[in-house]
């Protein structure tokens, strides 16, 4: 191969065949680059023929710089018949180059090279963000390729252990950014949610043309302690027993109406939200204030200024809205109503009578007395330095108020309309619930088309139970809603992943194993309403208990106990709580069979006070409640003499006279605290029936008795806890 042929160009022996090669013909990948049969021809790379290297008929015989036999014009190997080839693969761009030398000088940690920040480099990250997400955010401010392993090396050699697809809460984030020279920032929810929106060109800081708006009715909030008669002024106002509904007579979830009252001689509409006063419904209160225009702080005359009315007070104003207050119960024997004017005075609220601005008045809502003041009062404050006015003609944008599960219509969501015009047959999405409208009912349930600014309505047909407070908005079609819940659920299921109840040092966690320290009560929430289970949750999860305790939630929902969720609670042994739900029969079945345990309450504090008693090891013997029987309701007798029976039939345990009762309706508990006041097998009375055999039951006064009801008898017993 490194002899030279005779007649080579560069020799000026005139121009030679392609396939002209020393040892016959060659493929072009064994052809020598560079050889010096290419090699320049002369002084200057001019051969006699007058070309730069070439022979007699001008034919180059080779590049300048570029090699000569088996080169192609590029400078890479020359192709099949004499082509170029193209441009060396191996070659690296500068670009390339700086980037290996700049990482070779990158410093390392735990054996891994990172591309590190100068201190003052901004990452910004989602909430419940995980190690892949950091890496891409790294290698799209660098350009350095970062495999999420080596920030899983580097997180172990601070002392922590995580997977590269595992959700980490920001105090992670934040060590690791420090460590590798980044400031980590954790978008807020709403900013997060407001870059979802925008990427579907959907603006909710939109301006309005004054042109456009017309007057609005004012949303009123009704605020202040429990048991304060707050459900009853508006039970006043509406005329219609609101209370009767409520376990022990205290509110556990927001309702909203909307009534119409005279005002001057015009006929105007108020929308009212009644608010729980527990302390435990602390965000379901900033909700109302945040979502209302005029906030009515009741306090009753008898008993002053309580914890529950200051908390109210100030999320009135922290949110900027004006406050009437409605000195309740008047008639109630001790009531001192300059006593509660004088307390209020502490709190920045001084009335007209004082020299102030607030309006105060004084009513009495068991008696009626003061409701049309009242009214007039709300009106006036918001005629004077409001400014009520929202477009009707444009898409419909509000929040849910409150959302439940209904076996027959499904999701149901109480919503109240912002700004736009809310009509059936518009797809919505709220929060993570998607649908089409298919209808909407008013506070009286009568069939609403179109719901305008200030109007509250129930939204029937979206695909799950939104959370009260979820901001809704309409969208051009089904698809849109269906991609933006999606998206949203998403990052709620990764936010909720890095929302732990505490962490635990690996060290930590090593030494409580070995000394058997190491407990945890798992828990699955399940709740008539979404605002009530939010607020059992946040409750929950400020308990303070030993160190060596954890309490995990690992699941929450609306709706009745289903299957799901006793296979859920067997396999992470974990305790379930029914806040006004009952499982239904399949439920119940492998319960029973699983040995789950299944607690179920209708007030908060209860549930909150033997919850935290189980996590302090402090329980004293105490009495449960056991399932004695159910009878399902088959039909309905309506008698002058005994009331409402109920014919039934008994599909287990035994129905006994005397004893406690509640009606469950859909898996939902409709009356509690009832009593089996009549018996009877066709005309005898018995004092019980068993399983299998029909029967007529009288639950005394109560009315409300449908067939489908189911009739369950239970009976107390002592258990000692271990």
């Amino acid at each position: 191969m490194g002899r030279s042929a005779p007649g080579r160009p560069a020799q000026g022996d005139g121009p030679r065949r392609p396939l002209d090669r020393d040892g016959g013909s060659r493929p072009p990948f064994q052809s020598r680059t560079g050889g010096h049969g290419g090699r320049p021809g002369g002084p200057g790379f001019g051969g006699p023929g007058g070309g730069p290297g070439g022979g007699p008929g001008g034919r180059p015989g080779g590049r300048p710089g570029a090699g000569g036999r088996g080169r192609g014009p590029g400078g890479g190997t020359a192709g099949a018949f004499g082509r170029g080839g193209g441009k060396s693969k191996s070659r690296k761009s500068k670009r390339t180059k700086r980037q290996e030398f700049e990482m070779r000088e990158a410093p390392s940690l735990g054996g891994v090279t990172i591309p590190r920040g100068d201190g003052s480099t901004v990452i910004r990250l989602r909430q419940g963000a995980s190690m892949s997400d950091f890496a891409d955010k790294i290698e799209a401010l660098t350009g350095f390729p970062v495999p999420p392993g080596n920030l899983v090396t580097v997180l172990f050699q601070l002392g922590e252990m995580a997977t590269a697809t595992e959700s980490l809460d920001a105090a992670t984030f934040e060590v690791l950014g420090a460590e590798l020279g980044y400031q980590v920032e954790i978008v807020s929810p709403e900013d997060e949610d407001k870059e979802l929106l925008e990427s579907f060109d959907i603006d909710l800081d939109e301006e309005e043309n004054d042109e456009d708006l017309v007057i609005r009715p004012p949303v009123v909030t009704v605020m202040g302690h429990v048991d304060h008669g707050k459900t009853k002024l508006l039970d006043a106002i509406r005329s219609a027993n609101v209370v009767a509904g409520e376990a022990g007579g205290i509110t556990q979830h927001i309702g909203a109406y909307q009534v119409w009252t005279e005002h001057e001689g015009i006929e105007r509409a108020i929308t009212f939200i009644d608010t729980p006063g527990h302390e435990a419904f602390t965000a379901m209160r900033a909700r109302g204030a945040q979502v209302t225009d005029i906030a009515i702080l009741v306090v009753a005359a008898d008993d002053g200024i309580m914890p529950q009315t200051i908390e109210a007070l100030n999320h009135a104003q922290a949110a900027g809205v004006p406050i009437v207050v409605a000195i309740n119960k008047m008639d109630a024997p001790g009531a001192k109503a300059d006593k509660v004017l004088q307390q209020l005075t502490e709190f920045g609220l001084v009335a007209e009578e004082y020299g102030g601005d607030t309006q105060a008045v004084k009513v009495s809502a068991l008696k009626g007395e003061g409701i049309t003041e009242l009214l007039d009062a709300v009106l006036l404050t918001a005629d004077a330095g409001l400014d009520l006015r929202a477009n009707p003609n444009r898409s419909a944008r509000g929040v849910a108020i409150e959302a439940r599960l209904d076996k027959g219509r499904g999701a149901v969501a109480t919503v109240l309309i912002e700004s736009g015009t809310l009509r059936v047959g518009e797809a919505i999405v709220a929060g993570t619930a998607y649908g089409r409208v298919r209808a909407m009912i008013d506070e009286n349930g009568e069939s609403v088309e179109a719901a305008f600014p200030s109007r509250p309505v129930a939204v029937q047909s979206l695909s799950s139970a939104p959370r009260a407070g979820d901001t809704f908005i309409v969208t051009d079609d089904d698809r849109t809603a269906r991609q933006i819940a999606e998206k949203r659920e998403a990052a709620e299921r990764n936010a909720q992943l890095a929302k732990a109840r505490k962490r635990i040092s690996l060290e930590d966690f090593t030494k409580a194993l070995e000394d058997g320290k190491i407990e945890a009560l798992n828990l699955i929430l399940k709740g008539d309403v979404s605002g009530a289970v939010e607020a059992l949750e946040e409750a929950l999860l400020k308990i303070e208990v030993d160190e060596s305790v954890q309490l995990r939630i690992i699941h929450r929902g609306v709706g009745a106990i289903t299957e799901s969720d006793v296979n859920l609670a067997t396999i992470d042994n974990a305790i379930i709580v029914g806040f006004n739900v009952r499982p239904d029969s399949k439920a119940r079945e492998r319960a029973q069979r699983e040995g789950v345990d299944i607690r179920f309450y209708s007030v908060i504090y209860n549930a909150l006070e033997e919850i935290e008693s189980s996590l302090k090891g402090m329980l004293k013997p105490e009495f449960e409640e056991v399932q004695s029987g159910v009878a399902e309701v088959r039909e309905v007798f309506k008698s002058s003499k005994a009331g409402t029976i109920a014919g039934c039939l008994v599909r287990s345990g035994t129905i006994t006279r005397n004893a406690k009762a509640r009606i469950i309706r859909d898996g939902v508990v409709l009356a509690d605290d009832l009593t089996i006041e009549s018996l009877r097998r066709f005309k005898d009375d018995v004092t019980e029936v068993k399983t299998d055999f029909e029967c007529g039951i009288g639950l005394g006064k109560l009315k409300d008795i449908q067939i489908g009801d189911e009739i369950e008898t239970i009976e107390m017993k002592e258990k000692v806890r271990e």
